[in-house]
């Protein structure tokens, strides 16, 4: 029997508010505009991407790097375009300027790479499409009638699903016995924060670790489907403010709490959201910004064409994380497939990495002073992790190449890794020349096996 297309067409069809949607986009915008304020204040721009001479790249987009110092210019307007994301200024060309210097520079070198980095740039793609300023916007007027605006459920839909997408499979991540079982790498990471109030002086205690361990867990499998009901989504909205203040006082991971709350308060009833922009709308000094037309009163209904993108947008970002499962060994050793799968503060990995130049001509070789090549936090990153290990295999050769005029360079790494708080262990064959190893989406079997046994997804 046929399954009916009605339902599924009354329910994406469905006319709701443009209250939420014109929330997120007023605050997604200054948060985003304040992070690239962030990025200048703390001198990050120079340390990040003006002072390392090399710059670890993700494989098909080698070509993306640093301006010199016209990369400040590149921060600035994704700050302006964020700034003119939130107050709807030619919004569809702000909201575009903004996806793509933000994805710019989380492109420029992959030692920064975050997971909320990954989600930022998604949700600035999906804001593209969406209708977020016909309403209390420089372009649709500052009129407080703008809320009355009502756009089809479909508009919500991918953005709803994203946001429950980045939980439930944070949640089955954490399905492994090292975060279950071991309670790590928690164990590790919350006596650090003892100077607490209140709280510190429990974050030593081993059950502690564990509570948050199996915790974090439940709340990231529930979450979404918590705020898809509408009883239980109070009750998931109190539970997703007080997960991430709790995490934002424990770890350093930036703007990505706040964005995660915004992101899950685009759930609550129009009626809160209505109430923040009538406040807002008041206090907006009149003529600040120039109008370009006001629009009547209407309904905005998604095109069949939208919502058959964002549905294959969903498909792939649901089947994207999965693809790790076509690599042998354990993920968190080989991380093949890690990236871009919302695998949320997992494990806690540590190495150290020594190279070795040999002249294949006449076998003279020499060791490599890491620190003069990276940048502290760039060694530090490459000396776990595959990918960057090959890469500045590659880089280090290609150097050589130049200065010994001729092709025949060899790279050999010896490198020890620790993780979750095991020993450290051989990490990558020392008989293997590096330099003749292919960049690549294939297997790298020049990683040694995990002596150790992860049980889980």
């Amino acid at each position: 029997m046929a399954i009916s297309k009605e339902p599924i067409k009354a329910f994406t069809n469905q006319q709701l508010s443009i209250a939420p949607l014109l929330v997120f986009r007023i605050v997604f915008g200054l948060v985003l505009a304040y992070g690239m304020f962030r990025f200048w204040y703390f001198d990050w721009i120079e340390k990040l991407y003006l002072e390392p001479q090399f710059h670890f790249s993700y494989l098909g987009f080698e070509w993306v790097k640093p301006f010199g110092d016209w990369t400040y210019l590149l921060f600035i307007l994704c700050g302006i375009s964020a700034i003119g994301v939130a107050v709807g200024f030619w919004y569809r060309i702000s909201a575009s300027l903004l996806f793509l210097s933000f994805t710019y520079i989380e492109l420029m070198d992959k030692t920064t790479y975050l997971n909320h980095y990954y989600f930022v740039s998604m949700v600035a793609f999906i804001l593209i499409f969406l209708p977020a300023a016909k309403g209390l916007s420089a372009d649709a007027g500052w009129s407080l009638k703008g809320l009355e605006q009502r756009i089809s459920r479909a508009y919500y839909l991918p953005l709803w699903a994203l946001v429950s997408l980045v939980y439930f499979y944070a949640g089955l991540a954490k399905l492994n016995s090292d975060w279950l079982l071991h309670a790590q790498p928690l164990k590790l990471w919350l006596p650090g924060a003892y100077d607490l109030p209140l709280l510190g002086p429990y974050l030593e205690k081993e059950w502690v670790a564990f509570f948050f361990s199996w915790a974090g867990a439940a709340f990231d499998l529930s979450a979404p489907f918590l705020l898809w009901f509408r009883k239980t989504r109070p009750y998931a909205l109190f539970l997703v403010v007080v997960f991430h203040l709790l995490t934002r006082l424990l770890f350093p991971i930036g703007l990505f709490p706040l964005i995660m709350v915004l992101g899950a308060f685009t759930f609550l009833d129009h009626r809160y959201h209505q109430r923040l922009l009538i406040f807002i709308g008041r206090i907006i000094p009149k003529g600040l910004f120039k109008v370009r037309f006001k629009l009547p009163l209407m309904e905005f209904k998604a095109k069949q064409s939208f919502q058959w993108f964002f549905g294959l947008f969903i498909i792939f970002q649901l089947v994207w994380p999965w693809r790790y499962l076509a690599y042998p060994g354990e993920l968190f050793w080989h991380e093949q497939g890690f990236r871009f799968s919302w695998r949320v503060m997992l494990m806690e990995k540590a190495g150290y990495a020594s190279f070795t130049i040999v002249d294949a001509r006449d076998k003279q070789s020499f060791r490599i002073n890491n620190a003069d090549y990276l940048s502290s936090f760039q060694e530090k990153q490459m000396s776990f992790q595959p990918d960057f290990i090959l890469e500045y295999a590659h880089y280090l050769a290609e150097l050589h190449r130049q200065k010994f005029g001729h092709d025949d360079v060899e790279v050999y790494a010896d490198v020890q890794v620790a993780l979750n708080g095991r020993s450290s262990q051989p990490f990558i064959d020392k008989s293997c020349n590096l330099a003749a190893e292919k960049r690549g989406y294939s297997p790298k079997k020049w990683i040694l096996p995990f002596n150790d046994t992860i049980y889980g997804i």
